[in-house]
């Protein structure tokens, strides 16, 4: 009984800590004001495949089928292209419009650590924006969300215009400046021989790899990086990176000339963040501008300036196993074990219930049997209601974790377990 390759069951602590990292992206992506939007898993292929959405290179991943009437489907393989679908299939939405979505895609992609070929992305996009304070927020929702779950991050950030700019003064051809960016994009995992080697198999001549590789290869703080870049990009996308590093002022920002997204969509802000300090070198959020999509999706002649931002659960979940982050492996906080006094230890489990205290029961009488359940379960307190109990007003609480027991009155169980 095997999953499909690339695909795995998910229970206990590992579903347990996705839903916390789902949780806590919902109240982030909420603190900031947006709203939740749900799109189905099933597109049509001519949607996914359109010249206006990621391009050749994602397509080669894409999982096609047909349905009993011959139409051609795909398995959508991000949120961004059904969004741009949803927006151009409904013009009187007001604007901006912010919404955040969580769900699975699928890519028939290489597998590897924290990669899977179904995943779940949690996605935030503002529609109808073209300030940089937009492209600013998508990095201050990472960095906020990263605090609350836990692993220490840094943000890199470019500009797709600046990127264009370096291409052709470095005399790449325009015809294979896509290919090149695509190249560029597999630097951080691949290294600076392995793309110049892909470059040159892709035509581009030795002198402009060459000068390619100077001007991506800029070091210094990000100011001293502007500063050597205002020689070679036009001042408008000069002024977005500043603008967006002004509006994100954080240390964990750093403005780097390499970072190129491959997907063809994105025309000027693009970003990654990564973990420090972890074996999962991936990108775990990502994002960037992509002005023209929605609207040429639209074909209505407006402008839909966009912004947005994608968090991988699977891989900031493997991240955080991978940092021995606990998050136990039940819901369960209190499992009531009833000796003999089944009436009374449904009332206490009604009462927690009810103080919205996570609670199951035994009523089987076998303490033996319920204590190890309790315990192999990873339940943290185990809860006695036996005749002595009750008689005194008092349940008997384990923590289960250091084997400590402790009398507590039937009156104050619920402030207990709130506090405990």
């Amino acid at each position: 009984m095997k999953t499909a390759r690339g695909t795995r069951d998910v229970y206990g602590e590992d579903a347990i800590v996705r839903q916390q990292i789902v949780k806590t992206l919902r109240e982030v992506f909420e603190l900031y004001g947006y709203n939740p939007l749900e799109t189905p898993s099933l597109e049509m292929y001519e949607t996914l495949a359109s010249k206006y959405a990621g391009g050749e290179e994602i397509l080669k991943e894409v999982f096609k089928l047909r349905d009993q009437g011959n139409r051609e489907l795909a398995l959508r393989y991000d949120l961004t292209v059904p969004l741009a679908r949803f927006v151009a299939a409904n013009p009187n939405l007001k604007m901006p419009y912010k919404r955040y979505a969580i769900g699975s895609v699928f890519r028939d992609g290489p597998l590897k650590l924290g990669r899977y070929r179904e995943f779940t992305q949690c996605d935030a996009d503002v529609v109808g924006s073209a300030s940089m304070a937009s492209d600013a927020e998508m990095i201050s929702i990472a960095l906020d969300a990263f605090e609350r779950l836990g692993p220490d991050v840094k943000v890199k950030v470019n500009n797709r215009k600046i990127l264009d700019a370096i291409l052709e003064n470095a005399g790449v051809e325009k015809g294979k400046a896509e290919a090149a960016i695509l190249s560029i994009d597999k630097l951080e995992k691949f290294g600076k021989e392995a793309v110049e080697k892909e470059l040159a198999a892709k035509g581009i001549n030795a002198a402009a790899i060459k000068k390619l590789m100077q001007s991506i290869s800029v070091k210094g703080s990000n100011k001293e990086k502007i500063e050597k870049l205002k020689k070679i990009a036009d001042s408008s996308s000069v002024e977005e990176i500043e603008s967006v590093l002004k509006f994100a002022a954080s240390k964990k920002v750093e403005f780097d000339i390499a970072l190129a997204r491959g997907l063809a969509y994105y025309t000027g802000t693009v970003f990654e963040v990564f973990l420090k300090n972890s074996e999962i070198k991936s990108s775990v959020a990502a994002g960037g501008r992509y002005d023209k999509m929605i609207g040429q999706f639209a074909q209505n002649k407006r402008e839909y300036p966009t912004v947005g931002i994608s968090f991988g659960l699977d891989v900031i979940a493997d991240a955080m196993k991978s940092a021995k982050k606990e998050a136990g492996s039940s819901v369960t906080k209190a499992y009531i074990i009833a000796i003999g006094q089944e009436k009374k230890a449904a009332e206490i489990v009604a009462k927690l219930r009810s103080q919205n205290i996570n609670t199951d029961a035994d009523y089987s009488g076998k303490v033996g049997k319920a204590i190890e359940y309790a315990d192999s379960s990873g339940i943290p307190f185990a809860v006695f209601v036996g005749k002595k109990e009750v008689a005194a007003g008092k349940i008997k609480v384990r923590d289960m974790k250091s084997g400590k027991e402790k009398m507590v009155k039937i009156s104050a169980v619920k402030d207990y377990f709130k506090n405990g």
